[in-house]
Parts: C-alpha cells; structure tokens; sequence
C-alpha cells in the first residue's frame, strides 16, 4: 500500500498493541506518517524503547517518520477505591477530598489530585468524570470537601479523569513532571512536543523554551482541549507549529452538541495562520474490538478531511486495540476515498494579505500557478520545511515533493497535508545544478515523468531557512532531465 496516493497524513499512538515483533513495520507499510508517544501512560523507558523501536523500522523501510511526545499536563484525576471501583446513584450524597493523606475511597468519598479543586468550584457546578459518564453537582463546599449530589447511576473506578463543564479550572499547563519529561524526550530526538490543556500562548512559550533549553528543535503542539484555549485560540495558535483538535475532554467541557462546528472553527484557524492542524480523538473506536469501522466513523473521518485537516489521528485504536494494522489500512482507505471524491477547491481570494516574507509569497504565487495550469508537482527545494508548509496551506490537488537532506526536517514535515518529503543533498549546488538534480532523482523514482510539467521554486542562497524566493515552471525531458533551466540565471 502506498502513501502517495493520500494526502491527509495518519498518526498513530504506540502501546502494547504495537510492540510484538513486525507490528510496528506494518504500521509504516499501512500507511504510517507518525507515531505518537502517550507519556500519560506507562513507564518513560517503555516510550524510549518504543522511539528507537521507530526510528530502527523506518531506516529499514527506508521511511521519514515523525515522533510525537504527548506529555500527560494538568490532568485532574480522582485517586483510588478500596475495591477498585463504586456503584453511585442518583440522588446520592458524593464528596470529593482535596487531601494527600485521605486512604482509599469508598462509596462515600475519594480523594482527588488536584488540591486546588475546592478553589476552583462552588455550588451548582458540574463536575463531569470517567469523560462525563458520571456527573456530579456541588452543593456546597467545606474546607478541602467537596459536597456533591450524584446526577446519573454510574461505576466510579481508579484514577479516572474530572473536568468541569464549561471551564474555569486555574491550574497552568506545564507540570513540573511535564518539565521533566520534555527534557528527557528531547534526548530521544523526537520530532514533535504536544502540550496537554494548554490554556494560553504563554503556556506555548514557556513550553518552547524549557524544550530549547533542553537542546531539541522539536516542534510544539498545542492540544485544543479546555475551554479557556478556545477563548485564547488565535494567539495560542501564533505560539504553536501544530494545533491538535482533541475532542477528548474537550468535548466533555463543551459538550457534545459543540463540537463539530468548533472542530471546523479551530482548523480554519489553524489553517489561516499556517499551520498544521491534527484531528484526533475516537475517529475509529469501535475498531479498538472490531476489524472493521462503522458507517459514523468513515463519516467521521470523511468530515475532518474534507473541513482541510493535514492529520488524522488514531489512540487506542493502534495502541491498545485488536486491530491496530487494519486500523490505519481503513483510516488510509478512508482518507483516500475523500480525497479523490472531493478535491479541495483553493480560494485564493480568502488567501492572506499583507505578507511579510518572500519565502511565503513565493508559496501563495506557486500555488495560484499550480492551479490554473496543468502540472505535475510542485517541487520545494527546502532547508527546515517551512516552505513546504505554507505550500500546503492551500490544499491544492499537485503533490508537494519536499527536497531537503536534513532528516530532522523530513520527520517535521511527516504531518504536512499533500507534502512527500525527498532525500537529497544540494548542498554547494546553484539553483540550476539543484533543479537539475532534483528533477532527475524524481524521475529515477518514478514520481515523474516524460513530458510532465513541474513548478519548481528554490533561493539563491540554498544553505540558508526562509530564503526562498524564486519559482520557475519546468519540464521533465525524455530522457528525465529538466528542460526549460535556461531561465535560471547564476552559474553552474
């Protein structure tokens, strides 16, 4: 199965379900863009094994594959039961103890992690555990308790998550355990930092830098989940590299019936303001069991697709599931099917205006080319990615080859919509000698033909981040050179 063929890019969790031998080889041959590292559960050294795992199977396959650490955040979780779980009714009395030292919970009671929950609420606030499947009213508020009213017959067990609905919990994004695992994964190399309930730009920032600091060029995923990072959502958006929809707890603080219009709010965004966005969140979950999704699913994952999402993510559907190859074979077949059936239309009279940089401008004027004259790709000569990037914006139909020699830039671009990064070293090259070269590796890899035009664009100086500045239209002679260099000025 190949990957050129689909434009919207698949992330897949790793877990147990992903460790026996082979797993994870398929996964990249099914269709695999990225993968991504839950540190919210198990052991750090599990997750570090897991990386080189990846990075070992994608040299052997001959792949660039992204790795993305989602670093647990603020999560609110109730402790443990002395049995492990409670049946609550409605109507009943609840209390939850903000307390280090209360001992296991009981019908009665369970202490929570947050001790700065009683802070936090006051009387007629809904508290929503277990992703909502058991809410619970305050009525009042004593010291570190919390009195509560059960709404719902429920099972209450270990650890599970609390949000409150509609927001307003003060607790900041970045633990100091957070703190400590972006250092750690910055020395496994990974590509991508994902930041859990992450309420503002600062909390964006103040990621950035403990990340630069612990030497790792990874970009910063801003994970959408509260409802004070909706609020924040243009400037939290100008703070990331990546927004990630995570309908999770998010659709728990909202509610259900806001979600998809906000899903389709925040892509927007992202897309408006260059970049690049990740659906995620129970696109396939029944295939956590089953070997095939059901009819809401495909629509599901249809839907994201067609609102200009560049990722589409899958959890425990690849981590812990039955069925974690045929997952992302359906999530690739899917993706696929939407595509070919409804071609994004490129509005450019919607495109940004204003623009400041050469290296975008070049990208708005490729595209608009692209699209009103048949072409075969667009060729980006690359140093860091970022003109692939504001390339695929735009969501055209021609696919993006990304050529650049920096792996590290390769393993970015893995979540970029429609961009097929391509190893090759320019370097010392003029832009004639690039284009020249370029062109023939694609047509030794068969990704380019005889007689097929190309929009090609690259900077004078090659070596060199944001230098782009030029674009030419090119075609591929028989014998797979370039044909048309003649307007590339500069020596050879």
């Amino acid at each position: 199965m190949t990957n050129t063929a689909r434009r919207t890019r698949i992330l897949a969790t790793l877990g147990p379900a992903t460790d026996a031998p082979g797993v994870l080889e398929a996964l990249i041959a099914a269709g695999v863009n990225a993968v991504r590292l839950n540190f919210s559960h198990g052991d750090p050294a599990e997750q570090a094994a897991r990386a080189a795992a990846v990075r070992a199977a994608a040299a052997k396959l001959g792949a660039d594959v992204g790795i993305l650490a989602d670093l647990p955040g603020p999560k609110i979780r109730i402790e443990r039961f002395a049995g492990g779980k409670v049946a609550l009714r409605v109507g009943q009395r609840f209390d939850l103890v903000a307390e280090t030292e209360l001992g296991p919970g009981n019908e009665q009671q369970v202490a929570v992690s947050y001790l700065g929950l009683p802070q936090d609420v006051a009387a007629g606030d809904v508290l929503l555990l277990d992703d909502g499947l058991v809410q619970l009213q305050v009525t009042a508020v004593d010291g570190t308790r919390i009195i509560t009213q059960v709404l719902n017959d429920g099972v209450l067990s270990d650890r599970k998550g609390l949000n409150k609905q509609g927001g307003g919990l003060s607790l900041g994004a970045l633990t100091a355990r957070d703190a400590e695992l972006i250092a750690y994964v910055a020395g496994l190399g990974v590509d991508f930092i994902a930041v859990s309930f992450c309420r503002n730009a600062q909390d964006m920032v103040d990621a950035r830098a403990l990340a630069r600091a612990a030497g790792s060029d990874a970009a910063l995923v801003a994970k959408i989940e509260r409802t004070e990072a909706v609020e924040n959502l243009e400037q939290i958006i100008a703070a990331s590299d990546v927004v990630m929809v995570a309908r999770g707890d998010l659709g728990v603080e909202i509610g259900d019936a806001q979600l998809p219009g906000l899903q389709k709010k925040i892509i927007k965004a992202a897309l408006a303001g260059n970049k690049v966005v990740i659906t995620a969140t129970q696109m396939l979950q029944s295939m956590v069991d089953s070997p095939l999704p059901t009819r809401a699913e495909v629509l599901d994952v249809a839907n994201a697709v067609l609102d200009g999402t560049d990722a589409v993510m899958l959890s425990a559907e690849t981590a812990a599931g039955a069925w974690p190859v045929k997952s992302v074979e359906a999530m690739h077949r899917i993706c696929a099917g939407a595509e070919s059936q409804f071609e994004m239309d490129t509005n450019f009279e919607q495109a940004q205006r204003g623009l400041q940089r050469a290296d975008q401008a070049i990208a708005m004027a490729t595209m608009f080319l692209a699209e009103h004259i048949d072409v075969r790709a667009i060729v980006a000569m690359t140093e860091s990615g970022g003109t692939a990037r504001y390339l695929s914006r735009f969501h055209g139909t021609a696919p993006i080859y990304a050529i650049t020699a920096s792996a590290a830039a390769r393993r970015r671009m893995a979540l970029m919509s429609n961009v097929f990064p391509v190893e090759l070293d320019t370097g010392g090259l003029s832009p004639r000698q690039a284009a020249r070269a370029a062109i023939a590796h694609l047509s030794g890899q068969q990704r380019l033909g005889a007689g097929e035009r190309v929009v090609f664009t690259s900077g004078e100086n090659m070596a060199v981040h944001g230098s782009t500045n030029t674009l030419r239209l090119l075609q591929v002679g028989s014998d797979g050179q370039a044909v048309g260099l003649e307007s590339l000025h500069g020596p050879e």
